[in-house]
C-alpha cells in the first residue's frame, strides 16, 4: 500500500542523512555514554541567550496573566513588534534615507523556515522554479516543493563556495520565480561578497525588465538566520537596497539562541511594485498554512533584544579550535567566515566513506551530498570546546584509515 505521497517520499529520502546521523548518535550515546561520543551533526545553538533575556521574560510574565496576555495576535504579528522590526531592518540593511521599511513591510513568522514556506505559498504555482547555489540548506527543496515548485541548484565553482553567478543566470527559465541565497551559509560558513550580491541583484533586475511590467517577476530571496555570525572582520552585504525585487528572511533562533521559540520574520523591499499585495498575501498564507501567528512570547522577547546577540566569541573560539583539529588531521577545508559550520573535503573524495570512518571513532558528521555538496561533510560547531578537542585523535585515525 502507498501510505504517503511520492513527493514526501522523495523528501524523506533526501533529508534522511541528518535523520540517520541523529538516530546513530542516540544509539552510540546509549551504548558508550554521551561523553564518549563527539556529535557534530546538528546545528542546535547551545550558547545561552543574552543576559537581558531574563529580565525581559520576567516583564512578559507579569503581563501574561492579563486578559489576552497570551491570546491570538494579528496574523502579521504584534503591531508594536512589527514597528520595532521595521526600524531594526532599516538599521541592519543600511536604509539611511529615502525609501524605508515600515511595519506594513514586515510579517512576523514561525522562524525563517515559516517565512520561506509562507512566501512560497504566496508566489509559487505548480512547475515554478527556485534557483539556488549549491551547497544549500537541505530543506529548501521541500519548502518550495510543497506547492509544486522545483528547486534548481547550481554548484559553486570555487573552493570558498562563491556562487557561480553565470551558472545561476543560465539556469533561469520563464518558470523561474526566485533566486534563493543563504549568507552566511549553512552548510559551508561562506559569506557572499557585496560584489556577488550586486551581480545577483542586477541579474534579477535584467530578467524582470526583459519579462515586462505585466509578467510574473523573479525575486531575490536572502535567507539570513546567521547574519550576526561573521568573523575576522567579515561583513554581510545588505540585500534590500540592491534591488526593488529583494526579500529578506531571518530569525532569532541563532542570534539570540531562541530556536525553540520559533520566531522569525520576512521583510519586503518597500519600493517593490504593489508591495502591499505581496505583504497581504504572505499574511494570509502565514494564517492558512496553520501557523496563524508567530508565538507571542517569542515576538515580545525578540523585540526587546533586537540589538543584542549571544556571545559570538564563544563560537569564534570553537571555529578556531575546529580548524586546528582538522589541520592536524590533514583534512582540507575552507575556513568559514560566518555561521557555525565547517564543510571540509572528505579524504579521497568519498563523503560516505569518511562519515563511516568517523563513526568508528564515535564522531558524528553529516555527508555533504545531503546538502548538494558530495565529497564533503558538514560539521556543526554548536558544541562545547571540550568535545571538539576530544575528537582530535579520532579525526587523525579516521583519515589515516582512509589513506
Amino acid at each position: 500500500m502507498k501510505l504517503i505521497t511520492e513527493e514526501i517520499q522523495k523528501s524523506m529520502a533526501s533529508s534522511s542523512w541528518i535523520r540517520k546521523m541523529f538516530e546513530k548518535g542516540l544509539e552510540l550515546k546509549t551504548k558508550y555514554g554521551a561523553d564518549a561520543v563527539c556529535d557534530f551533526s546538528l546545528g542546535n545553538p547551545d550558547v545561552p541567550p543574552p543576559m537581558a533575556a531574563k529580565s525581559a521574560l520576567e516583564g512578559i510574565a507579569a503581563n501574561a496573566v492579563k486578559p489576552l496576555g497570551l491570546g491570538y495576535c494579528p496574523n502579521a504579528g504584534i503591531p508594536a513588534v512589527r514597528e520595532a522590526m521595521a526600524e531594526y531592518i532599516n538599521r541592519q540593511q543600511g536604509f539611511e534615507g529615502g525609501v524605508r521599511c515600515d511595519a506594513s513591510h514586515v510579517v512576523m513568522t514561525v522562524g525563517a523556515a515559516g517565512a520561506l514556506v509562507a512566501f512560497f505559498r504566496a508566489v509559487i504555482e505548480p512547475g515554478d522554479e527556485v534557483v539556488c547555489p549549491a551547497p544549500y540548506f537541505v530543506e529548501y527543496a521541500s519548502y518550495c516543493g510543497h506547492f509544486g515548485g522545483v528547486l534548481k541548484t547550481v554548484p559553486s565553482k570555487s573552493d570558498d563556495f562563491t556562487p557561480d553567478v553565470d551558472g545561476l543566470a543560465a539556469a533561469i527559465t520563464p518558470k523561474t520565480r526566485a533566486i534563493l541565497v543563504n549568507s552566511p551559509n549553512n552548510p559551508t560558513g561562506a559569506i557572499y561578497s557585496a560584489e556577488t550580491m550586486g551581480r545577483l541583484a542586477r541579474l534579477v533586475e535584467d530578467v524582470n525588465a526583459a519579462r515586462g511590467e505585466n509578467a510574473r517577476p523573479i525575486y531575490l530571496l536572502s535567507d539570513e538566520p546567521y547574519r550576526a555570525f561573521a568573523y575576522d572582520g567579515a561583513t554581510v552585504a545588505p540585500v534590500l537596497p540592491l534591488t526593488k525585487w529583494s526579500v529578506v528572511l531571518g530569525s532569532f533562533s541563532k542570534t539570540l539562541s531562541l530556536a525553540g521559540e520559533r520566531v522569525g520574520y520576512i521583510a519586503l523591499n518597500p519600493a517593490m511594485p504593489d508591495v502591499d499585495t505581496l505583504a497581504a498575501a504572505v499574511t494570509l498564507t502565514n494564517r492558512t498554512l496553520g501557523y496563524v501567528n508567530a508565538p507571542v512570547i517569542g515576538q515580545r522577547l525578540a523585540a526587546q533584544l533586537l540589538d543584542a546577540t549571544v556571545d559570538l566569541g564563544i563560537y569564534d573560539r570553537r571555529r578556531r579550535l575546529m580548524a586546528e583539529v582538522l589541520s592536524a588531521a590533514e583534512v582540507e577545508f575552507a575556513m568559514p567566515k560566518g555561521a557555525f559550520y565547517f564543510f571540509p573535503k572528505a579524504p579521497g573524495g568519498d563523503d560516505l566513506a569518511f562519515t563511516d570512518a568517523l563513526l568508528e571513532e564515535r564522531i558524528l558528521v553529516v555527508p555533504g551530498r545531503g546538502f548538494g555538496g558530495p565529497g564533503h561533510v558538514r560539521l556543526s560547531c554548536s558544541v562545547d570546546e571540550r568535545i571538539i578537542a576530544r575528537a582530535a585523535d579520532g579525526f587523525k585515525r579516521a583519515v589515516a584509515r582512509l589513506r
